[in-house]
């Protein structure tokens, strides 16, 4: 019987382990914690039943997921949760740019902007289902839909504060740059449209979603499908060395670049290795969970029913703070990321006593705590929130690197997502899952299409295992 062994139980190695397995492979999975899932779990962080993500957390890319829609993950317990609104940009004067699932809502909350917010994404909104087929895949072949991805594609060229001056309104400019912020870029960059674009275009679709009972349920879901295809799932198993790996037709490793230059050595090709030790990686999270007592105060009415909520001030204050990160500076008021989970999902809340996530950008490797940072960040939008903080709990860039090798620095995007890494992924190349040593491929989010826990990085890099295998046997 054919064989595989997956290395790394994220989101990414899990897919890739299913599309394997349903193809009638042998497959093992080796994960190196104790606990599967990398950023893709839950945990018990303040209160014991009060549910915090650890990293990965609202899913409009995981929740629009072409392989997660296929596999009928609903059969073991994944059920998708939407909040009122999705997310809400405060700013000071009490005023928010504020997003619904639905683009005519958002469009007449957005006054004079609601046109071009029309304009720029109904097209590709309608149409994602199509557009997807391209956009989660490598970026460089030719389309299935050509005309919807220029049509989509034309604008993710452009910096984001570029595309920003299509909009009058400050609410509008800190809605799109809020967003456009997840690429932990400088907002003045070319390409720095891109993953806004994108999960903007993906939650006008299908929401910013979350998963029923935290992220976990993605990662459990896609384990019991896994087990009840054949596959098996060891924990605790660190591959440090390409010994340790078990007799395999194929390996797919969802690792960083830079971790699998250091496994693999000498065995890559040298431009393979070369490319991997070059890898770059971007800013770190600062993350802080709080434990909150009757949720948390927003001034911005919207907010308080926001399953996401974006802390960055007006627009020139969300372009600063990227650009300060960027080059290693902390900046004295960091863009921060409020996650409200629990209003779409209330079974993570203990009575009254509320989990709010939250993370900051800061500079790669960053070694500060920044928690009374965070703090002030939120009591600036929410005056009194300091008083309802019943508890704590931070984990910083080390913490995050510690306990998962792909957030190499805290980056928890697992490479900066440039305009050469974010076409190309960790080498130039047009097969980008391909390591140059045959047999071995890698699907960690530093493959297009990058982060998330849509598990597409997974099966695309599997699809590339497979055909290698049929190449071999014919």
């Amino acid at each position: 019987m054919t064989t595989a062994t997956v290395v790394g139980s994220g989101p990414n190695g899990l897919a890739a382990a299913v599309v394997l397995a349903r193809a009638g492979v042998d497959v093992t999975v080796l994960e190196g914690a104790d606990e599967i899932g990398g950023g893709t779990r839950t945990v018990e962080a303040i209160v014991p039943g009060l549910l915090h993500d650890h990293c990965s957390a609202v899913h409009p890319m995981a929740a629009g997921s072409p392989l997660l829609r296929d596999l009928g993950l609903d059969r073991y317990g994944l059920r998708w949760r939407l909040p009122e609104i999705d997310c809400v940009h405060p700013l000071d004067d009490g005023t928010a740019g504020v997003l619904h699932r639905s683009l005519t809502e958002t469009a007449a909350n957005l006054g004079p902007d609601g046109r071009r917010w029309r304009a720029l994404f109904e097209a590709p909104a309608e149409g994602y289902e199509a557009l997807s087929e391209d956009i989660l895949g490598p970026l460089l072949r030719p389309p299935s839909h050509p005309l919807k991805l220029v049509r989509f594609g034309a604008p993710t060229l452009l910096p984001a504060l570029t595309l920003a001056r299509v909009f009058r309104t400050p609410q509008a400019r800190a809605l799109w740059l809020g967003v456009a912020a997840h690429a932990f870029r400088p907002l003045d960059l070319p390409l720095s449209s891109a993953i806004g674009l994108g999960i903007l275009t993906a939650g006008h679709r299908h929401g910013w979603a979350v998963a029923e009972g935290g992220s976990q349920a993605i990662t459990r879901a896609l384990a019991a499908l896994l087990r009840d295809l054949g596959g098996t799932i060891e924990t605790g198993v660190w591959v440090r060395s390409a010994s340790q790996l078990p007799p395999s037709d194929v390996v797919l490793w969802d690792v960083a670049p830079s971790v699998l230059a250091e496994i693999l050595g000498d065995r890559l090709p040298p431009h393979s290795l070369r490319a991997y030790r070059r890898f770059r990686y971007g800013p770190a999270a600062h993350k802080v969970d709080f434990a909150v007592e009757g949720g948390v105060p927003w001034r911005a009415e919207a907010a308080r029913r926001a399953g996401t909520v974006h802390l960055g001030g007006p627009p020139a204050e969300v372009a600063a703070a990227e650009r300060a990160v960027h080059i290693g500076r902390m900046p004295p008021r960091p863009f921060v990321l409020v996650g409200q989970q629990y209003l779409a999902d209330p079974a993570r809340s203990v009575g009254n006593i509320h989990p709010v996530w939250a993370y900051a950008h800061v500079p790669h490797g960053y070694d500060g705590d920044i928690t009374q940072a965070v703090v002030a960040r939120i009591e600036r939008f929410a005056p009194g929130f300091r008083e309802r903080i019943v508890g704590t709990a931070a984990e910083p860039p080390a913490g995050f690197a510690a306990g998962n090798p792909n957030f190499v620095g805290g980056n928890i995007l697992t490479g900066a997502k440039d305009a050469r890494q974010l076409l190309f992924g960790p080498r130039v190349t047009l097969r980008p899952y391909d390591t140059g040593l045959p047999g071995h491929f890698i699907c960690s989010a530093a493959t297009p299409p990058g982060p998330g826990a849509h598990g597409m990085c997974g099966a695309n890099a599997a699809a590339r295992a497979l055909s290698h295998l049929r190449s071999r046997s014919s």
